[in-house]
């Protein structure tokens, strides 16, 4: 199955795309060279395979949930540019103007 230049125009279309004549027959080449490798696909004989999300099995390797020793608070607000109440002051980033 060829692709031809219209199509490749109307996909272009559809993407967006602005191409030149030259990039229009350079990316009908190139769809067409990827439609050659999905015809060769095709002709697999596939019947017993499953389908399948991933070729390897994947499996999630969890660390164990346990409970580790954390800094206090005075340890955790040290290094703050600032601190008040036992808590970091960070600048306001919402608001801050006149109300009105």
């Amino acid at each position: 199955m060829a692709i031809s230049e219209e199509q490749v125009r109307h996909v272009a279309l559809l993407a967006r795309l602005a191409l030149t004549d030259e990039e229009v027959a350079r990316f009908g080449d190139d769809l067409n060279s990827i439609l050659s490798h999905i015809d060769t696909i095709q002709q697999l004989d596939l019947a017993d395979v499953p389908p399948t999300a991933h070729a390897l099995d994947v499996v999630n390797e969890t660390r164990a949930d346990e409970v580790k020793p954390c800094f206090t608070r005075d340890e955790a607000l040290a290094n703050a540019p600032e601190a008040a109440e036992g808590a970091f002051v960070i600048p306001r980033i919402v608001g801050g103007g006149e109300e009105g």
